[in-house]
């Protein structure tokens, strides 16, 4: 089953109206395309599940060590700079950018991409929408992306002002200067 795009047909719901979408709605996950569109993202299963809570789990043991920022799961919504509305697998922005907002602005989705995000390709992604999102990550200002193919056992990483790069197979995976000392364990994830 592939994620399901819904044209709004000239309907442009607010933010505070797709907010609310989302709120009454919370057996549904939806994104938005900086064009508006409705998107109706599939559930995993249990596999990529448990395969995306490790990661997740081993990025907050990290920012629990350092205290340099929060981390988010794939539940949190960021309203991107060119209108779009995502929700990664996994993100994380550092303090002074939590407190930046105010409390209402935190209860909501967040008004930023996240300086570093995670998507795990599950069996009911397509490779190249996900792709796609990932340069949109970039482009609204993520500094650094990895894109988890299990099937393949491959990464993609996305950097500000680079070309992607990627890794086959690789066993670790390095937060470098935007995640400092953090390492992720990939063996756990293939």
């Amino acid at each position: 089953m592939n994620n399901l795009m819904i044209d709004c047909y000239g309907v442009n719901l607010s933010d505070e109206q797709f907010f609310q979408l989302c709120i009454h709605n919370r057996n549904f996950r939806f994104e938005r395309n900086k064009k508006g569109d409705l998107i109706i993202m599939s559930p995993t299963g249990g596999e990529t599940g448990n395969k995306n809570a490790g990661i997740t789990a081993q990025l907050w043991l990290w920012n629990e060590q350092n205290k340099k920022g929060m981390v988010f799961d794939s539940s949190t919504g960021f309203k991107l700079p060119n209108g779009a509305d995502r929700s990664p697998d996994g993100a994380w922005i550092p303090l002074t950018k939590w407190h930046n907002l105010t409390q209402k602005q935190q209860q909501k989705f967040l008004p930023f991409a996240p300086d570093f995000v995670i998507e795990l390709l599950s069996p009911t992604d397509k490779l190249e929408n996900t792709q796609n999102k990932m340069i949109e990550y970039v482009e609204n200002g993520t500094k650094l992306g990895w894109l988890i193919n299990r099937k393949s056992r491959q990464v993609e990483i996305y950097r500000q002002g680079k070309e992607m790069e990627r890794l086959n197979n690789p066993h670790t995976l390095s937060g470098e200067d935007i995640l400092p000392n953090f390492t992720l364990n990939l063996e756990m994830i293939w």
